[in-house]
């Protein structure tokens, strides 16, 4: 995978990560207590991360000499 290919969608997955994390905190200010849905917008913010990780590596491997 090129620079080129990773800088747009490492750039997508931060803004949907920050949006999640967001979205977390309102649900849990509101005290709607809908538990199910923030433990599935956790479970897809630590994907996201898990990614985030993945094409930061792709983007600057670590070379050991």
């Amino acid at each position: 995978m090129q620079q080129d290919e990773i800088l747009p969608r490492l750039e997508l997955a931060r803004i949907e990560h920050r949006d999640l994390d967001a979205a977390i905190a309102a649900l849990v200010a509101s005290g709607s207590g809908d538990q199910l849905r923030i433990a599935r917008l956790k479970k897809r913010k630590l994907q996201l991360r898990d990614v985030i990780c993945w094409l930061e590596d792709h983007l600057h491997p670590d070379i050991i000499a």
